[in-house]
């Protein structure tokens, strides 16, 4: 289902995207509207999957998680069953934090949360176990510069 979203619904996307714990009071002061049509706004968004969940975010060196590795993914496999079983696995996988598919020379690219270098191996060691890949590169991130999860709207 597509919908429609204007500028108002923008405003309450931005606002939701900063503190999604805020009560409706604060975010139809904010927008300049009133609680009532802020509600449906954001039920008809969460119906129409524009809003697609609400978490927390968590700090993940807080959490001992100091490692992320960007991880350079090449596989001589295109098939159907070969792709299926490489994304079960990384579904599988709590250290994968995310996955795309590229074009380009690299097929895919993951990011990777752990401990440290250690547990990263633990983490290869595993993947490599389960699914047949060409050739793995392990970028470790020195410095986290900037990481949202706000859209632009």
């Amino acid at each position: 289902m597509t919908i429609r979203i204007d500028e108002l619904d923008r405003k309450i996307l931005g606002q939701l995207q900063r503190d999604a714990a805020q009560s409706l009071d604060d975010i139809a002061r904010a927008v300049g509207s009133s609680k009532t049509p802020v509600w449906n706004r954001v039920r008809k968004m969460r119906e129409g999957g524009v809003i697609r969940q609400q978490t927390v975010l968590l700090d993940p060196e807080a959490l001992g998680l100091e490692a992320c590795f960007f991880v350079l993914v090449r596989t001589s496999e295109h098939d159907a069953e070969w792709q299926a079983k490489f994304l079960e696995t990384l579904k599988k996988r709590p250290e994968v934090m995310e996955a795309h598919r590229l074009a380009g020379d690299i097929d895919y690219i993951l990011k990777v949360r752990v401990t440290n270098a250690r547990a990263y191996d633990v983490f290869y060691q595993a993947l490599i176990a389960e699914v047949k890949i060409h050739t793995v590169t392990a970028l470790l991130s020195m410095e986290e510069i900037k990481s949202t999860t706000m859209l632009p709207l």
